[in-house]
């Protein structure tokens, strides 16, 4: 699908996040790969009523809370990405978040799951966990790329994307009810196929503790309880559903 010095990397950074682009910037200096920014959306600095293309009911039954301000800022900061690869007029980029550690081959490693890819598809390259694996190709460099039977997997720090696959995201993920973790592995709701690589190509970097979006002890203290909760776990248990059926269809 697309050769490696023609794979764009998307950086998404917000302003106030200088260190981060700073560390990131850094490291692709010295392993010579070429960073194009996505100007991020600061949630803390946008109102909520100012806050567009999102429902904030169905994100509180979905997820048992409410929608915080830096889950906002993060899920526009993708859709800004997806937005800047279409106008590229490039067939695919990579997107990376500003909290990754780059290797010396992961633009090799990453062109190669291209090579094979499909055109319309997203390919998660970093998750916090992979169950059930279902394997579909491996690359040239030996990447074992497929489908997770369960999730959601979480972290959206490093995927691979289709221009036709942004075109497809863009419209069919707003307006946002999920975090941007969740909203993109649902392949059965905006119909772009997601694969994920069995292990990660690339870790988390040394800035990663110091989180843009909330602490645990933020999501703990807005979590529902009780039965105000009984709508989030009927909606986990439709997703886990959906989630393995549309990996039997893709079979």
């Amino acid at each position: 699908m697309a050769h490696e010095m023609e794979l764009p990397v998307l950086l998404i950074n917000i302003e106030r996040a200088a260190a981060r682009r700073a560390l990131i910037e850094g490291q692709a200096a010295e392993l010579g790969i070429r960073l194009e920014r996505v100007a991020g959306v600061d949630g803390s600095l946008v109102p909520r009523e100012d806050w567009q293309d999102v429902d904030l009911d169905l994100f509180r039954r979905r997820n048992g809370r409410p929608m915080m301000a830096g889950e906002y800022g993060c899920y526009r900061s993708h859709i800004n990405a997806f937005r800047q690869l279409i106008d590229s007029g490039r067939k695919a980029a990579l997107v990376i978040e500003d909290d990754v550690a780059l290797t010396r081959d992961l633009m090799e490693r990453a062109a190669a799951i291209a090579a094979m890819a499909p055109d319309d598809c997203v390919v998660k390259l970093v998750n916090h966990r992979t169950v059930a694996f279902q394997h579909r190709f491996t690359s040239a460099r030996g990447d074992r790329i497929g489908v997770s039977r369960f999730g959601p997997q979480g972290s959206s720090a490093c995927y691979l994307l289709t221009e036709k696959a942004a075109r497809r995201l863009i419209e069919a993920m707003l307006p946002q009810s999920l975090p941007l973790d969740s909203a993109l592995e649902r392949s059965w709701q905006h119909g772009v196929p997601v694969l994920t690589a069995e292990r990660n190509l690339i870790d988390f970097g040394a800035l990663r503790s110091e989180t843009l979006i909330a602490s645990r002890a933020d999501y703990r203290d807005q979590k529902l309880r009780g039965w105000k909760k009984m709508p989030t776990h009927l909606f986990r248990i439709q997703e886990a559903a959906r989630r393995f059926a549309e990996s039997i269809r893709q079979r």
